[in-house]
């Protein structure tokens, strides 16, 4: 890979993947902030706050020699605007799926620049069908180890693709880094051309 041009404030396999997807040159740089949902807050404001903070930690930790445009995401699932975190364990990923099951929720991922010319943000509304759960399919998937880090307990390119009937929006950003709104962040930023590569 070429050196990389910009800080990835996420230590995110998949968004590692993604950015790597469309040719984006990254450092993983992933940076911790607090994440307790606010009283009444909507599942995009969620997201979107919690993007511009990362992005915005990990810009204030860099030195002036350091600095690169800073990437951050954040994912969120929703149902009828409850949020749904990452299961804590069986039975709350049997509650989450469970409610799941059989019906259509919403995926809510925002994506935040911080460059040396000022920041921006982006976020993503996608809607995903899961066909109905058995309380045995369940349980197998949370023995695979696969929803135990994830928003809403599954991940929309493992094993739980063979739950979801219908998707509505975007898959990259149903699994963490809408690439249509990274690349409308980064390539006034990184001065793209027509052709896809740094100038």
């Amino acid at each position: 890979m070429r050196e990389p041009v910009i800080l990835l404030a996420s230590a995110s396999p998949r968004r590692s993947e993604l950015l790597r997807q469309v040719g984006i040159a990254h450092e993983v740089r992933p940076v911790h902030v607090d994440e307790t949902v606010q009283a009444g807050e909507a599942p995009s404001a969620y997201v979107l706050r919690l993007a511009e903070a990362k992005a915005g930690a990990l810009w204030r930790q860099l030195a002036l020699h350091e600095r690169r445009p800073v990437l951050a995401a954040d994912t969120t699932v929703a149902l009828e605007g409850e949020i749904f975190g990452k299961p804590g364990g069986l039975a709350e990923a049997q509650a989450m799926l469970g409610r799941l099951s059989g019906r259509t929720h919403e995926v809510h991922t925002a994506v935040a620049l911080v460059h040396e010319g000022g920041a921006a943000a982006r976020v993503n509304r996608s809607s995903v069908t899961f066909r109905e759960l058995t309380p045995a399919e369940i349980a197998w998937y949370w023995r695979t180890g696969e929803p135990a880090d994830k928003a809403g307990g599954y991940a929309v390119q493992g094993r739980a693709a063979a739950f979801i009937s219908h998707i509505a929006g975007s898959y990259s950003g149903i699994m963490g880094l809408p690439l249509y709104e990274t690349w409308g962040l980064l390539a006034p930023v990184l001065g793209l051309t027509a052709g896809g590569r740094p100038a």
